[in-house]
């Protein structure tokens, strides 16, 4: 279905041709707050060309963006999500729907980038993504090594590696403390095929899968920097690229990053394949990236950051960055660096189940699970403590009597 839906927006380029890269001048103050990876720095440099425009590019969007579009008047007109950052802000009602916008000036959206919740669309999605691995094609190719399908495969040519000594770490890993680490324990347990609540939303991760998917993290750290409990996105993608390590489950949207010359020094050498499988599935989530619009700005702010954002979504835009992300704007041409991607849902990787429930057992694992890998407590223990930490936040949120 991925694939189909790649090709169709790779696809829809002959029929509309490019745009301009604005089509009107903007006068009214616009500020966006996003994440700061490759394919946002594109977008908001093509919103930019409309005039009155500053982009805040942070990874630290997600902490940010709640109070900010909560305040009245938004700090921020437009914001960058995925599937689910999103949820605060909707459980918060503080972006707007965005049909009538839409029907103004979306001409050139198509269905897919349409994020529809009871019916009305409050999200229009740019690219998908998806952790999956990355590797040195050159180090496995001399090891004679084949590409890991599995993550017992992934621990098998770590150690051939290792022997070998020609890199530093044979592993990178998003394991920052936090939510890097709580999304690394879901991307895994969903492998394994785990459930994370009952029907009550009680949570039931204290399992056999719970238990395996620790062990399978713990036993990935042996072949990491050390210091692996602060290594986020980019700390793992500048690993590739100064040559320090040989193999990652990294965002898909890191992928162009390995090949630009300015920062890399490894052009050519690191290549895409699917998410290693744990027991039941590829051991990832897929996702969406794309934008929402303050409900706390005024009409004639919404109106401008509308179009601004659109005009950050054209097929030129594209054409200038294909191989950045894989993109969901018309014009994307799905290339090498998409393989990734598309095998990782062909292996069966679910969509990242984005919920209350869900971000409240998302912010506990990623504060619970470095108590094992640290061997601050056993497995059965650290489960134990994150599913308490869940419930007392479930029940203060009333999702749990």
């Amino acid at each position: 279905m991925l694939k189909k839906l790649l090709l169709a927006s790779a696809m829809t380029l002959a029929v509309t041709g490019a745009a301009s890269a604005c089509d009107f001048e903007n006068t009214t103050p616009v500020k966006s707050l996003s994440a700061g990876f490759e394919a946002w720095k594109a977008v908001t440099s093509f919103m930019a060309k409309c005039g009155d425009f500053e982009a805040e590019l942070d990874q630290e969007f997600r902490t940010k963006q709640p109070a900010a579009f909560a305040a009245d008047p938004s700090l921020y007109q437009i914001g960058g999500v995925a599937n689910g950052t999103l949820v605060p802000l909707l459980n918060e009602g503080t972006i707007r729907p965005l049909d009538s916008l839409i029907e103004k000036y979306g001409q050139n959206l198509t269905p897919n980038q349409l994020i529809k919740i009871n019916g009305e669309t409050m999200a229009v999605a740019m690219m998908v993504n998806a952790q999956h691995l990355m590797y040195r094609e050159d180090i496995l190719t001399d090891l004679g090594i084949p590409v890991p399908k599995t993550y017992d495969e992934v621990l098998a040519a770590a150690a051939k590696i290792k022997d070998a000594g020609v890199v530093d770490y044979p592993i990178g890993g998003t394991f920052k403390t936090g939510w890097n680490l709580g999304e690394e324990f879901v991307n895994m347990y969903l492998g394994m095929g785990g459930e994370f609540f009952g029907p009550d939303n009680s949570a039931t991760i204290d399992n056999e899968e719970g238990v395996a998917s620790l062990e399978m993290l713990k036993k990935l750290t042996e072949y990491m920097d050390p210091e692996y409990l602060v290594s986020d996105s980019t700390y793992v993608q500048q690993q590739f690229q100064q040559g320090k390590i040989a193999m990652a489950n990294l965002w898909a949207s890191r992928a162009g990053a390995m090949d630009d010359p300015n920062e890399s020094q490894v052009v050519g050498k690191v290549k895409m394949a699917g998410a290693p499988t744990a027991n039941a599935r590829a051991a990832s989530t897929l996702w969406w990236d794309g934008i929402v619009i303050a409900k706390n700005a005024s009409d004639e702010e919404a109106e401008a950051a509308f179009r601004v954002a659109m005009n950050g979504m054209t097929p030129e835009m594209v054409k200038q960055n294909n191989d950045v992300a894989v993109w969901l704007v018309q014009g994307y041409e799905p290339g090498p660096l998409a393989l990734g991607v598309v095998q990782t849902a062909e292996a069966g990787a679910l969509p990242y189940p984005a919920s209350s429930q869900m971000g409240l057992m998302h912010t506990a694992l990623g504060n619970g699970v470095a108590d094992y890998l640290t061997g601050a407590k056993d497995a059965q223990t650290t489960l134990k403590d994150i599913s308490a930490a869940y419930t007392t936040s479930a029940k203060e949120a009333g999702l749990i009597k």
